[in-house]
């Protein structure tokens, strides 16, 4: 068995993975989103900083306890709003994705930013978990509202 075939024509391949690239300058690496869960048949939302990655996840950290650990583990459906976040016309993402909560070590020790420590102090502190969201789809607004794209998963 081999990994999945791309049947769409070389152009169209092109485009996509330029699209995927334009996604990562405005995802990749630690930045502030807005998250929105399920806090039962109502949105909650709140920043966090969020680090993304080419493999179109986005990883952050917190504290056990929070509301937003509480909901995805009720629901992993999730919506993450990034700004690039320099001028107004700059591009942004609307990004739809399932969150998963990490609790274990290995995992915490992979996303372990130094930054945490002032919140955590370690990886192996048991009241910090790693959020892990997958994006399924990614509306991608490019500068000055010039064009809308969309790439699925």
């Amino acid at each position: 068995m081999g990994g999945p075939v791309c049947l769409l024509h070389p152009f169209t391949r092109m485009f996509a993975m330029a699209l995927k690239d334009q996604i990562l300058e405005v995802i990749g690496g630690p930045h502030p989103a807005a998250i929105a869960t399920l806090d039962g048949k109502l949105p909650a939302v709140r920043f966090m900083v969020l680090a993304g990655f080419p493999d179109m996840t986005l990883v952050g950290a917190t504290m056990k306890a929070t509301n937003k650990v509480g909901q995805l583990r009720k629901n992993a459906a999730t919506a993450i709003s990034v700004w690039s976040g320099k001028e107004f016309s700059d591009p942004y993402v609307e990004i739809k994705a399932k969150g998963k909560v990490h609790e274990d070590v290995a995992t915490k020790k992979k996303y372990w930013n130094p930054m945490f420590t002032q919140y955590f102090k370690t990886p192996e502190n048991p009241d910090f978990v790693v959020l892990v969201f997958t994006a399924t789809e990614i509306t991608y607004h490019a500068k000055n509202m010039a064009s809308v794209d969309v790439w699925k998963r």
